[in-house]
């Protein structure tokens, strides 16, 4: 068996890690800081305690799979794992309020009819139903296989999957998810919420591709799920995943570049002049020179004094009151000062707070990324928080006057702890536009060398983070002819 280096301990690097320890290879993991997870972080203070990174889990099958594959113990006996119900609430500028039962078509068709008007639930499920196409025709090619070198498979990816209704968008328009919302939901609430799952993920609606319709459709029909003690613990429990295999891992170990002999790679270089022998590297760290910037996340979280109210909503997206102004200071030359979307996570959970008496809280925002606003500015960053907090007033009545204390995290902190450009946090890949949304393959130009994680194949996301991890050790396990699990 060969040994393998692979240079991060972000969820995709481990995740790689454990497949090919389990396999028999030799594996060694390179990290620059001083813990594993990557963008899964954590930050505790006062007996308070918050996610830095993703708060919940989606496409839990992933990581099922990844902890059946890897050892005794299934996912649900390595994390607490529960759904949260209702899925989400939404909150309007003009009023209008809703909560979204968690995997329940039925229920969400209800939801929206009652808050929204008649037919609002039926042209929302319509969509649904399309995207759900989208999903079926790209789910395999797009996430579960290795990116293809075929030309006529590379162009398949760069069309549409999203199925255009007769009339929807003129032959020179661009099916864009704003165009679908324009002509399919017809209502700015519905708009909102669909532009809002995108947004979530840094993708602008006015050019992301209809396909984006997806990421709402995988949330309805797989639920949305909270890992006790916050997703951190999911982080926790994969490393110790790769500790039970015998991976070995060196923190405070930066790879200065990866050595390279006959015309493949054959180790690592770390900073400090030590070269380490590898037959094949695996590579999780973000390539500045190729990945360009993309939005990032703001991030408060918040400790409370007073309990957490009975029968509140774990997740509340208080919508902008204005989609043009808020876009264009996210993804156009626009600068900081408007009113963002903020989502509103409070946990049910005893293990986030010191005690019953206190409630944590994060507020969460999509922002420009660090380099076209200057998130090192002190001034800058109290002024957003700020907003977000009067925003979030809307699902927390007399947040102000709870607050013990705030710490705030911006993309400049998240450049500067994953190394990501400008702290952008990428998008999951989407078929359309070009292939513009694709990112590069998880087998790079180098032979031996292979890339993990959200800036490769199939893009970002917690579970597009695991399923890089499945293919990377496919390829390396089976070789170039691999295509997937079955």
């Amino acid at each position: 068996m060969a040994r393998i280096a692979v240079i991060g301990a972000g969820m995709g690097a481990m995740a790689a890690a454990a497949r090919l320890a389990v396999a028999g290879h030799t594996v060694t993991v390179y990290e620059r800081g001083e813990t594993h997870g990557g963008g899964v972080g954590r930050f505790a203070r006062d007996g308070f305690v918050f996610d830095t990174g993703p708060q919940l889990l989606h496409l839990p099958a992933v990581y099922r799979d990844l902890f059946v594959k890897t050892g005794k113990e299934s996912l649900e006996q390595s994390v607490g794992l529960t759904q949260v119900d209702p899925a989400s609430a939404h909150l309007f500028a003009d009023g209008t309020a809703f909560a979204l039962p968690n995997a329940s078509r039925a229920g969400v068709v209800r939801a929206l009819d009652e808050a929204v008007g008649a037919g609002a639930g039926e042209r929302w499920s319509e969509l649904v139903n399309r995207a759900r196409e989208a999903w079926d025709a790209t789910r395999r090619p797009l996430l579960e296989e290795p990116l293809s070198a075929d030309p006529a498979e590379r162009a398949a990816l760069a069309r549409d999957a999203y199925p255009a209704r007769r009339g929807l968008f003129r032959r020179s328009a661009p099916a864009t998810l704003a165009a679908v919302a324009a002509r399919e939901l017809r209502d700015p609430r519905l708009t909102a919420l669909l532009e809002s799952h995108a947004l979530a993920y840094g993708l602008d609606p006015r050019t992301a591709p209809a396909s984006a319709t997806v990421l709402p459709y995988l949330e309805q029909t797989f639920g949305s799920w909270y890992v006790a003690g916050g997703l951190r613990g999911l982080a926790d429990a994969l490393h110790r995943r790769c500790v039970a295999r015998r991976v070995e891992f060196r923190f405070g170990a930066e790879v200065a570049g990866v050595v390279e002999e006959d015309g493949r790679a054959a180790g690592v270089r770390l900073a400090d002049g030590t070269v380490e022998e590898a037959a094949f590297v695996v590579t999780g760290a973000p390539d500045a020179a190729s990945a360009p910037s993309s939005p990032g996340r703001f991030t408060v979280f918040l400790a409370l004094r007073g309990e957490r109210p009975a029968g509140v909503a774990h997740r509340t997206v208080v919508h902008a009151a204005s989609r043009e102004r808020e876009l264009a200071g996210v993804f156009d030359a626009a600068g900081p000062d408007y009113a963002p979307t903020v989502t509103v996570l409070r946990p049910d959970d005893p293990a986030v707070r010191p005690d019953a008496g206190h409630e944590a809280i994060t507020l969460t925002a999509t922002v420009a990324p660090h380099g076209r606003v200057d998130w090192a500015d002190a001034e800058v960053v109290t002024a957003f928080a700020d907003r977000m907090l009067l925003a979030a007033e809307a699902a927390v009545p007399g947040l102000a006057e709870r607050v013990v204390w705030r710490e705030v995290r911006t993309p400049a902190d998240t450049e500067r702890v994953t190394g990501a450009p400008g702290g952008g946090v990428p998008a999951p890949a989407l078929s359309g536009g070009g292939g513009a949304f694709l990112f590069p393959g998880n087998a790079a130009e180098l032979t031996g060398l292979y890339r993990v994680g959200g800036f490769a194949h199939p893009g970002g996301g917690l579970a597009h983070a695991g399923m890089s991890g499945a293919l990377v050790a496919g390829l390396i396990v089976e070789g170039e002819g691999f295509r997937g699990s079955q």
